[in-house]
């Protein structure tokens, strides 16, 4: 695998959120996967993704808005990109941000790319 085809995961994987498409984010995300937000709130992925399954998290945007930069090893990749979000978080009015993103990506022992952390840090 290619830095381009682990470009094209994490974009696929972003369209999923935004989409709560679980049936495309769940193999994309490790079981032990953990997010740090913008706001400090890390979460699971049950936690997340059920979130986003039930409306509680509800991305309507969330997009790369630079290069996705690839750090790749045999079975370890580092993602670094700028994004723009708007999200609504347990029915608030949504939210408008920007965002750095380290996304953690480790190879599966059935060969498939899963992230298992992220970090973002809000832009002001």
């Amino acid at each position: 695998m290619d830095a381009d085809a682990l470009r094209e995961i994490e974009r696929e994987r972003l369209r999923a959120l935004v989409a709560a498409d679980m049936a495309v984010a769940a193999p994309l995300h490790a079981d032990d996967f953990r997010i740090t937000t913008p706001s400090g709130v890390g979460w699971s992925k049950e936690e997340y993704l059920g979130g986003i399954g039930e409306g509680s998290i509800d991305y309507r945007r969330f997009e790369a808005v630079s290069d996705i930069e690839v750090m790749l090893d045999a079975a370890l990749a580092v993602l670094r990109y700028r994004s723009a979000i708007e999200i609504s978080v347990q029915g608030n009015p949504p939210a408008r941000l920007s965002a750095w993103h380290l996304d953690v990506y480790r190879l599966g022992h059935d060969g498939n790319w899963q992230v298992r952390w992220s970090q973002a840090t809000s832009i002001d």
